[in-house]
């Protein structure tokens, strides 16, 4: 087991609280990504992956200004199709991961995300946005696209019609807005969305982690599964955790009056 405390990950600092692992970006001044810290974000969640002790997972930015400003222009700015394909790769390979990460992910967004810094936020499962942040996917205004699952997950969170006012348009929202279309699940004053996020995470460790991690596979499904197949998965994966440790623990616990303890078995 990876003890990921002690370990370097490329621009991310992380700290354990319990069960969740809270992963704060660090590339100042706007917390850009490179491909060394997607690379390190890719690995850390196969780290985390491997771990049954973490049951949720914390993202946010360092400071009070900035969650992410995604990629930095000046890799593009020579119009490199080699770069492009190298971060363009990076972007969907770390996001990708963080979005079937087998636990729960929230981001706490702090301040400014934008481009490949909403798109971190997009593949985590729930947003906390603080009341002063800005969102946007302006890729196309410098005749780019969001590459790194923009276009495809915010649909599904905000509805084609947003999704093409702040792709097609540049449109930037704020924290309010962002919230009144389903884009963040919560906002919070300035300065507490990491508090409510591990606030939040912290409910996840009343769950079992195998029951977690079917729902999540079974609610991420239903984007590209028909529902007539989703439906027989459904109750596929129901029992299946009959061969679970937790699920006996779980039974038993509640007709003891009593707190489980989850082995993440």
């Amino acid at each position: 087991m990876t003890n990921m405390t002690n370990k370097i990950y490329s621009n991310l600092v992380v700290e354990r609280h319990d069960h969740t692992v809270q992963v704060t970006l660090d590339n100042p001044p706007a917390h850009t990504w490179t491909l060394a810290s997607l690379a390190a974000l890719k690995e850390l969640v196969a780290d985390l992956n491997a771990d049954n002790d973490v049951y949720a997972l914390v993202i946010t930015g360092g400071g009070a200004k900035f969650f992410s400003a995604g990629a930095d222009l000046k890799l593009f700015a020579d119009g490199d199709k080699g770069m492009a394909f190298k971060m363009a790769a990076a972007f969907g390979e770390a996001f990708e991961a963080l979005s079937a990460f087998r636990g729960v992910s929230i981001a706490a967004i702090n301040g400014y995300a934008m481009g490949g810094g909403l798109e971190c936020a997009l593949a985590c499962d729930i947003r906390i946005a603080e009341e002063h942040a800005q969102m946007a996917l302006p890729e196309a205004s410098v005749g780019l696209l969001p590459c790194a699952g923009g276009t495809q997950l915010l649909p599904w969170l905000v509805g084609e019609g947003w999704a093409k006012r702040m792709i097609l348009c540049g449109e930037r929202i704020d924290a309010a807005r962002a919230l009144s279309i389903g884009l963040v699940e919560e906002v919070v004053p300035a300065g507490q969305a990491l508090a409510t996020a591990l606030a939040l995470a912290g409910k996840v460790a009343r769950q079992s982690p195998g029951s977690v991690a079917a729902c999540k596979s079974l609610v991420q499904g239903a984007r590209g599964k028909p529902l007539v197949q989703s439906l027989p998965d459904e109750r596929t994966l129901f029992l299946g955790l009959f061969d679970t440790h937790d699920q006996k623990e779980g039974v038993q616990a509640f007709l003891e009056k009593r707190t489980a303890e989850w082995r993440n078995a």
